[in-house]
C-alpha cells in the first residue's frame, strides 16, 4: 500500500472504524485512542498491506486492539462497577435506540462484536469470521444467540413504547 492509499484509507474508514469502537466500549476518548492506535500498527505493516484488503485489515486490527483494551480493563477492575441480577426488565420506554444501546451492552464481548460487524457496518459472515478469527459457522451461532438474547431483553414491541 503507498502512502496515498493509506491516507485515503484513514480519510474512507476511520469514521466508521470509531463508530465501531464507539458502540463497544462507549468512552469516546478511549474510541479515540484505540483507533489511532489501528491506524499506527497498520501504517508499522504499510508495506505488507495491499490496498484492496485495507479495509478489512483496518477492522480486524481494530477489534484486537478493542480486545487488548477489554481483557486490560477488566484486570484493572472498576469501583462503579454494578452487578445486575437479572438480565431482564420491565420498564416502560420510549426511545427505543435507547434500549438497544443498553441491550447491547449486557451481551458478552464477542457477541456484541458481531452483531454490531453484521448488523451496523454491513460485513457478511465470511469477512465477520476472518476478522475476529472465527469459522462462519461459529460467527452465525453468536450472531443467533446475540438476536435471541436481545428479543428476549426487549420483549414485546407494545411494552417497549
Amino acid at each position: 500500500m503507498t502512502v496515498t492509499e493509506y491516507n485515503q484509507c484513514v480519510d474512507s474508514y476511520s469514521d466508521s472504524l470509531y463508530r465501531f469502537i464507539l458502540k463497544n466500549i462507549k468512552d469516546v476518548d478511549v474510541a479515540k485512542d484505540i483507533v489511532q492506535d489501528t491506524f499506527e500498527k497498520v501504517w508499522r505493516k504499510v508495506n505488507d498491506v495491499e490496498s484492496t484488503n485495507a479495509k478489512s485489515y483496518l477492522f480486524t486490527a481494530a477489534h484486537h486492539t478493542l480486545v487488548d483494551y477489554t481483557r486490560k480493563a477488566k484486570k484493572q477492575g472498576d469501583y462503579n462497577e454494578v452487578v445486575e441480577n437479572t438480565l431482564q426488565h420491565n420498564k416502560h420506554y420510549s426511545d427505543l435506540k435507547e434500549i438497544l444501546n443498553n441491550a447491547l451492552d449486557k451481551l458478552p464481548e464477542i457477541q456484541k462484536s458481531v452483531i454490531l460487524l453484521r448488523d451496523y457496518e454491513g460485513y457478511d459472515y465470511n469477512e465477520i469470521g476472518k476478522i475476529t478469527n472465527l469459522t462462519e459457522s461459529q460467527v452465525k451461532v453468536y450472531i443467533f444467540r446475540a438476536r435471541a438474547f436481545l428479543k428476549n431483553y426487549i420483549g414485546k414491541l407494545e411494552v417497549v413504547i
